[in-house]
């Protein structure tokens, strides 16, 4: 797929993508990426064991000159890509989705859950 020229541009060269929550794909930048994994490494081993299996599918993607990646097997099945993919960007990560888990995702979400979710954390 072709990566998106800002999120190569804010991800750096060598991102790590891996699977993320709710049945995407997500990016890290190296630096964010060793960050977490020095935070997994810090918990304790009752804690940490299933989450250092869930993201130890981690892949280092380096896009070609045409800004391509290859997400491999594993990561499309998990997250159900098929042709249409979104790109979204999220914070300090990017997230790969298939378009239709994306809209159907979006959708079960309503302004007053935002509006609601918003008000409890002082947004």
């Amino acid at each position: 797929m072709i990566f998106p020229s800002r999120f190569r541009d804010e991800l750096g060269e060598g991102f790590v993508i891996f699977k993320g929550l709710d049945g995407c794909i997500s990016c890290f930048s190296r630096d964010d990426w060793d960050a977490f994994e020095e935070k997994l490494r810090r918990l304790p081993i009752a804690k940490s064991r299933k989450l250092q299996r869930f993201y130890s599918a981690n892949y280092v993607c380096e896009p070609d000159s045409q800004g391509r990646i290859l997400i491999p097997n594993s990561l499309r099945t998990y997250a159900n890509i098929g042709k249409d993919v979104i790109v979204a960007g999220v914070q300090n990560r990017v997230e790969i989705w298939d378009a239709d888990t994306w809209h159907r995702y979006n959708d079960e979400v309503t302004t007053d859950e935002i509006v609601e979710l918003m008000e409890e954390e002082n947004l």
